[in-house]
């Protein structure tokens, strides 16, 4: 869960890195450095604890010349965050250097090998164990430095995103993945090489976009290298990225994450643009369409995800078994890919991602695969790796999503997931016809209710404040707004770090009934629907014991909202869309309660935004 810049032409380097590290900083920020060839070359390495700030300051007075050079900012896996774990690391002989995303399981088992030969370590990082190794294989085997690498990554077990410079061979750079993600951007007399397209967009819209056990070479004057690990070449597939540099600004937003909030109608237009079509009383997506006869003839439908995507994952449980008729199963993905799961040939496994890069879930289904399954991803980013090895899916264009804690990703992520709901039940006849028409006309209505909402924004602000001192929160929901009560209470979580709960309401007299007390905020999702009453009942067990009671309710609601201490209102629309409504206050009451009590909200501490590695 690291950054990787690299930049080979031209230009300096230097500058390109660090803003290229600015741009990744959302996945890692416990410490940053950089590796520069200068013109004498010298290969320096500058590193520094903390954020990329911190590295900019240690290398105020330093050389920073050159036109080759890779940078990182790293989230700290073996080791702890300091100045020496810091990447890049130097070989022994400091001919080399590395930087690393993704864990080395035998590195242990290697690093006692190379003390046997008389290494010594400078860092506790598996990384460190890598560019020795690469060194070690370079000598002894008198190889150059892509052969090396090449005999390395042959031994070792795990996952890697690296990108190597030898100090003396100083026009180029040699990068590899298995498991992390790696994009080579392609400029005029220039290379880049970045985690995620976000550091390339600025130069270049060509990329390419490795695979598994690849490892490109970058010489200047030539043109990109790509073997495997097993030596095989292959030619490079040149794509065109679908990003703009506008989209990685805050626009004039105090933050990425409110920014993202307010994008939220745009965003759902975008991604149901071309597939909600109410003239013609349709929902067309084409990866269902391609592969019709998989999900009619599906016993079951298995979704797998991690974190905020899960939640989305149970909102679909809901629909499909709604609409659809058809047994469904949500997993973690860590969970799934380790015990021993039953998997039939005509399963469906549904992938839920944002950054088509999850570890674990990109663990399962490859296992789900194995076993003959039928893979359909819901991802955001192109050309990730999830959709990749996936039969097929959707994607949901919401654009780069830089603050940690996920907004539009998960709505977009919702929407994707009941529109292909509505399509399985409508192919299936299991939805009644008039009811399928009202929830697509409702669907098209959706981004201008979110509108609606955001106009509550600056009174949710003012109240938000009041809650700063308490410790701990329960939010309640049932049925569809049930995942909407892990949802919100994650949200506190990541950004506040106020420890919160969500629970099914009817769960509360289970339990958590004997936490609540005149300091215990409790947030129930009261929508109208057909378990209304049953949680207006809930809401009357928590007055009876003062708990303070904030609702999101459906608008002309008058009986809960007198029941309330706060009360945030939502556009009427059918019970199944109503998550991607009530999840809109949730999202900024986190939001607005983080900044009153002066947290980073983009990065809050210990989380990375795209999790590569276990």
């Amino acid at each position: 869960m690291c950054g990787i810049v690299g930049y080979i032409g031209k230009k300096e380097a230097y500058p390109i890195l660090i803003k290229g590290l600015h741009r990744l900083e959302y996945r890692g920020y416990d410490s940053a450095g950089v590796a520069l060839i200068n013109t004498q070359g010298n290969l320096n390495i500058y590193k520094a604890k903390g954020k990329v700030a911190e590295l900019e300051k240690f290398a105020e007075d330093k050389d920073v010349s050159g036109h080759i050079g890779i940078a990182h900012t790293r989230w700290a896996t073996h080791g702890e965050p300091n100045q020496v774990n810091a990447h890049p690391h130097f070989s022994e002989s400091e001919q080399l250097a590395i930087i690393h995303n993704g864990i080395i399981e035998n590195y242990a088992l290697l690093k006692q090998g190379l003390m046997k030969h008389g290494y010594t370590f400078r860092s506790t990082t598996d990384t460190e164990v890598l560019v020795q190794m690469i060194e070690y294989t370079q000598h002894t085997s008198k190889v150059d430095l892509k052969t090396a690498v090449q005999l390395t990554l042959n031994q070792v077990v795990g996952a890697y995103a690296i990108a190597v410079l030898d100090k003396n061979n100083p026009n180029t750079i040699v990068a590899a993945r298995k498991g992390s993600p790696l994009v080579v951007g392609i400029g005029k007399d220039e290379f880049f090489l970045a985690s995620d397209a976000t550091p390339i967009v600025e130069y270049t819209d060509s990329v390419i976009y490795l695979e598994d056990e690849d490892i490109v070479t970058l010489e200047l004057g030539k043109e990109p290298i790509i073997t495997t690990i097993s030596n095989a070449q292959k030619t490079p597939e040149i794509k065109t990225l679908e990003m703009t540099l506008s989209q990685l600004e805050k626009g004039g937003y105090p933050h990425f994450m409110l920014k993202e909030i307010f994008e939220q109608p745009q965003t759902l237009e975008t991604s149901m643009r071309g597939r909600v079509n109410v003239d013609q009383n349709n929902i067309a997506l084409s990866g269902f369409i391609d592969n019709k006869e998989r999900f009619l003839n599906a016993q079951r439908i298995i979704i797998t995800a991690c974190g905020t995507s899960w939640h989305a994952g149970l909102i679909a449980m809901y629909a499909m078994e709604e609409f659809a008729k058809v047994p469904v199963e949500v997993e973690y993905s860590s969970e799934f890919r380790y015990r021993k799961p039953v998997i039939h040939k005509n399963d469906v496994v549904i992938a839920i991602s944002q950054s088509g890069e999850t570890a674990d879930t990109l663990a399962a289904i490859k296992l789900a695969k194995e076993e003959g399954a039928f893979i359909f991803s819901i991802c955001n980013v192109v050309g990730s790796s999830i959709p990749r090895i996936s039969d097929s899916g959707c994607y949901t264009h919401v654009g780069p999503e830089i603050g940690v804690a996920s907004t539009k990703a998960f709505t977009a992520q919702v929407t994707a997931l009941i529109m292909l709901s509505l399509c399985i039940g409508k192919e299936k006849g299991t939805i009644p016809e008039e009811q399928y028409l009202q929830i697509l006309q409702d669907l098209s209505k959706i981004p201008e209710k979110i509108t609606e909402i955001l106009h509550q924004n600056d009174r949710i602000a003012d109240f938000a404040k009041t809650f700063t001192y308490a410790q701990n929160f329960i939010y309640l929901g049932r049925g569809y707004n049930y995942p909407i009560a892990l949802e919100g209470a994650l949200k506190l979580k990541e950004i506040s770090y106020i420890h919160a709960e969500g629970y099914p309401a009817a769960e509360m007299k289970h339990g958590p009934i004997a936490l609540i007390s005149q300091e215990m905020p409790v947030v129930v999702i009261a929508t109208r629907g057909h378990t209304y009453d049953k949680i207006v009942s809930n809401i009357q067990e928590v007055k009876a014991r003062n708990g303070k009671i904030i609702t999101i309710v459906t608008e002309g609601d008058t009986l809960v909202s007198q029941m309330s201490d706060y009360c945030i209102a939502i556009p009427e629309t059918a019970e199944c869309l109503t998550p991607i409504l009530s999840v809109i206050p949730l999202q900024l009451l986190a939001y607005h309660i983080a900044v009153a009590k002066d947290r980073d909200v983009d990065q809050p501490r210990n989380l990375a935004k795209s999790v590569t590695v276990e």
